[in-house]
């Protein structure tokens, strides 16, 4: 029997609000459902390090409050370099 894969967050930036990193359950605030939830987070990669604060664009979610990501893409930052 084959899981519909849920893409609801795919593509979502989030903030770190509990480090992230192998072997360890990170946090991330999401945009989700007309609100702002914590997800449970882990690096895509298996590798990085990610601390309170960065910014991560989500890569894949595993529901119900597991999502995988890895750092924000520069392109893609806030940070006024347009």
């Amino acid at each position: 029997m084959r899981r519909d894969v849920d893409r609801s967050l795919t593509g979502k930036i989030g903030r770190v609000t509990g480090r992230i990193g192998p072997g360890t359950i990170g946090e991330v605030m999401l945009p989700y459902l007309g609100g702002i939830m914590a997800f449970h987070a882990h690096p895509f990669d298996k590798a990085s390090v990610i601390p309170v604060g960065e910014e991560v664009l989500v890569i894949y979610f595993e529901p119900p409050q597991t999502v995988y990501v890895e750092e924000l893409p520069e392109i893609l930052r806030h940070d006024g370099h347009r």
